[in-house]
This record gives C-alpha cells, sequence and structure tokens, in this order.
C-alpha cells in the first residue's frame, strides 16, 4: 500500500508540474531583433534528404543486428561497447540526433490523428525496427544503437544500487511522460519528446541555456545513477519493454548452466538482475495471502483507471494551454489590450492572417475538446498502470539462478564478463 500511495502522490505532482510549465507561454520565443521577421509555420520537420534517411536505415539495421549478435552469440561486452561508441558517433554527432526511434512515437501518432500529416516511410521503419528486435532478441536497440543511453553508458564512474521500492515508483514517470507525448503529439499541440531531450544540445552542439544545464545535469547524475534518462524518463523504453519482455532470445548472464557463484550479482549498474527466491519464502501462507493481494488490486484496476481518468480530465484546461491555438485565444480573450502590443508577435501575426476571433475561438474549443478526451484516456491508462504495478508487487516467480529482468536489461553486456562459466562444447 505505501507503495501505491507513492505512485499516486508522485502522479499527481507530475501532473501540476506540467501543467503548471505549460500554463503562459508564447508560441514562439520573441526574435532577438527588430524588423524583416517573418513568423514561422509551426512544423515538424523530419530530415530533408531521402537518399541520407534509407541509409540511416542501412546503418540501424546493420548495428541492430550486430548489437544483438554481440550480445546473444559473441557474448562480447567489448564489441558491444564500442559499437555504442559508433552509434553515438554516427546517429548522435553526425546526424545531429535525426532520425531518432524515441522522437518517432510521436510522428507516429501524429500521423494516425492527423489526416493532413503524412510520415515518411523511413520514419516509421525507423520507430518499428527496434521494437521488432526488442521482440526477437531484447534491447538490442539501448545496448548497442541508441545515441542517448551510449552517452549515459561512456559516463557511469560509480553506480550506486537504489532500494527496489525507489526504483518500482520512479518507473511509473516513462509511463506519465509517452502518455503526455502521444496526448500532445495527438492535438498536434507540440512533440514535447525533441523539445526536452537533454542531449540534442550536446549533439548539435546548440541548444537553450537550459536546456544544456539539463544536459549536463543528466550526465553528472549519470556518474553514480546509471543511465538516469534511459531508466527514469525514456518513454520509447516503456514500447521497448513491452517487447523485450516476450523476446524469443534474450542476453543471458551465464553461457550454460549456472552455478549460483553470486559474481555478477552487483555487475549490473541498472539494478536489471533478478536473484534466485529462496524456496523457504515460499510457504502455503504467504502464497496464499499474496494471492489475495493479488486478486484484490485485479478487481480494484477498474477503480483505478475511473479515478485516474476523471482525475486527469479535470487538468484538460491546463494542459490544452500548452496548444498555440488555445493559448492564444485565451490570451486575446482576458486581454483584449494584447491586440495593441506591437511586440507581441503571436497576436500580430494572427490579426495579419485574417482568421476571425470566433474562427480562432471555434478551433481552441475543439482542441481543448480532444484535450478532454484524451485526459481521460491517458488518465484511464495510468491507472491501469498502477494497478497492474500493485499487482506485481505480490507476484512471487520461482527463480533458481541470476538472470536479467528481460523489460529491464539493456543488453550492455557487463553481467557476462563477471561469469566464470564457460560454454560447454557439444
Amino acid at each position: 500500500m505505501k507503495r501505491l500511495l507513492s505512485f499516486i502522490i508522485l502522479f499527481l505532482l507530475l501532473i501540476t508540474l506540467f501543467s503548471g510549465s505549460y500554463a503562459q507561454q508564447q508560441r514562439f520565443p520573441k526574435p532577438e531583433f527588430e524588423s524583416g521577421y517573418k513568423q514561422p509555420d509551426p512544423t515538424t520537420p523530419e530530415p530533408r534528404n531521402a537518399g541520407m534517411e534509407w541509409f540511416d536505415f542501412v546503418v540501424l539495421a546493420g548495428v541492430l543486428g550486430l548489437a544483438a549478435w554481440l550480445a546473444i552469440k559473441k557474448r562480447s561486452r567489448r564489441g558491444i561497447l564500442w559499437l555504442s561508441v559508433f552509434a553515438m558517433v554516427y546517429f548522435g554527432f553526425i546526424r545531429l540526433g535525426c532520425i531518432c526511434p524515441i522522437g518517432a512515437v510521436q510522428n507516429v501518432t501524429l500521423g494516425l490523428f492527423d489526416p493532413a500529416y503524412k510520415i515518411s516511410l523511413t520514419i516509421l521503419v525507423f520507430f518499428l525496427l527496434p521494437l521488432i528486435f526488442a521482440l526477437f532478441y531484447g534491447r538490442a536497440f539501448c545496448g548497442g544503437a541508441c545515441p542517448l543511453g551510449a552517452i549515459q553508458d561512456l559516463v557511469i564512474i560509480k553506480p550506486v544500487s537504489v532500494p527496489s521500492w525507489v526504483r518500482k515508483t520512479l518507473a511509473f514517470i516513462p509511463y506519465l511522460y509517452l502518455g503526455l507525448a502521444i496526448l500532445f503529439a495527438a492535438t498536434a499541440t507540440d512533440f514535447i519528446i525533441c523539445r526536452y531531450d537533454p542531449f540534442i544540445g550536446i549533439f548539435r552542439m546548440d541548444a537553450p541555456y537550459l536546456m544544456i544545464i539539463l544536459g549536463i545535469s543528466f550526465l553528472l547524475l549519470g556518474t553514480v545513477f546509471a543511465r538516469p534518462y534511459c531508466r527514469v524518463l525514456c518513454p520509447y523504453g516503456v514500447i521497448l519493454s513491452w517487447m523485450s519482455r516476450f523476446s524469443g532470445k534474450h542476453l543471458t548472464i551465464t553461457p550454460d548452466e549456472c552455478i549460483n557463484c553470486r559474481l555478477c550479482e552487483n555487475s549490473c549498474p541498472f539494478d536489471a538482475i533478478d536473484h534466485p527466491i529462496d524456496k523457504k519464502l515460499r510457504t502455503e501462507e504467504s502464497v496464499k495471502k499474496n494471492r489475495r493481494r493479488f486478486t484484490l488490486f485485479l478487481f480494484l484496476i477498474p477503480v483505478f483507471m475511473m479515478i485516474g481518468g476523471f482525475a486527469l480530465s479535470k487538468a484538460h484546461i491546463f494542459l490544452s494551454r500548452a496548444n498555440p491555438d488555445v493559448y492564444l485565444a485565451e490570451l486575446m480573450i482576458e486581454h483584449p489590450e494584447v491586440k495593441e502590443d506591437p511586440d507581441n508577435i503571436d497576436v500580430q501575426e494572427f490579426l495579419k492572417s485574417g482568421k476571425s476571433m470566433d474562427e480562432l475561438v471555434q478551433e481552441a474549443s475543439i482542441v481543448r475538446g480532444k484535450f478532454k478526451t484524451g485526459s481521460w484516456i491517458l488518465g484511464a491508462f495510468l491507472g491501469l498502470v498502477i494497478g497492474v504495478m500493485a499487482m506485481n508487487q505480490f507476484v512471487m516467480r520461482e527463480r533458481d539462478t541470476y538472470e536479467p529482468n528481460r523489460s529491464n536489461c539493456f543488453s550492455c553486456g557487463r553481467c557476462m564478463e563477471y561469469c566464470p562459466v564457460k560454454k560447454k562444447s557439444k
């Protein structure tokens, strides 16, 4: 119950933070010059060169295939490390973080909800290919192909292990971030994954001051809390973990039978190794107790979904203010005097567009309606996540050996180096 309460408090706190951060902002920052400025259209551009897009796809496919081979067949941590360095240099510094499977979540969402937005085939392939590999070979993308993961992996110095309940509470944040990213993309409001990517400024050597500070902060934190973005924020990691859970083949700690020497116990900086479960703990009484609790939370899931949907729907007005049309309509209704403000670019561009105030208000009302529906769905989804997380606390799976957790393992291969067991020749 303590963990469940932590989930709910964290859920409400993050809703407040996100809604407050969007409450007051212009669509575009004021330029630093006085004249000759033309208001840009709010676009979500994709890479311009189609040939380079397909070349990037070939590189990604090759890196994913090599990462899976190095992790499962070759069992080489060094090979995975150097491959991830290549991916960081190529996809990060050379290709400037574009195309990115992580941000492609938003392109795919907008393409599904906006018929006018045509997503390119390469973007779709970039989104799906790492998921397909995860379904067959685990999170090979995280281990060897993701530039965001690689740059964090290189700064791990002295990682510390955090309590299990803290990890499980923090594991809720990526679900919230994924849900908000889909909501904002579906309403054509913003691509928040790309806007708040903490490392894109490092790769491009150009970013707002606060984003540079954020990226450096993540790297500094990553020296002791390994891969903080991947473990606490990455929305694409949520989907990868779903696929990896059912992977046909997956990285293993030992190439043969585990002898429970415990040398690998502390080898994973991400706390992604599941320990053997002492059979003495699986008493008949404990099994019955856990079964009752499991059943209780199973029946409570619809309640959590209703509460989540209702609670988040109440925040839809705040969330909708992130949309430029909603923000502008509210601003001009509440403060009509801004029409005379020559420094407010949003207002002046709207007045030049020839669109009437009634048209703007109508468009804003439609968007707000979408946010209300989307907030209900998002809240219900988060309620489902809380319910499933609570249920999992009472699932005690039999385990005799040390195994990588298929959902959380990044396929980095560190644990393999600690195993003294050699593969027996057949």
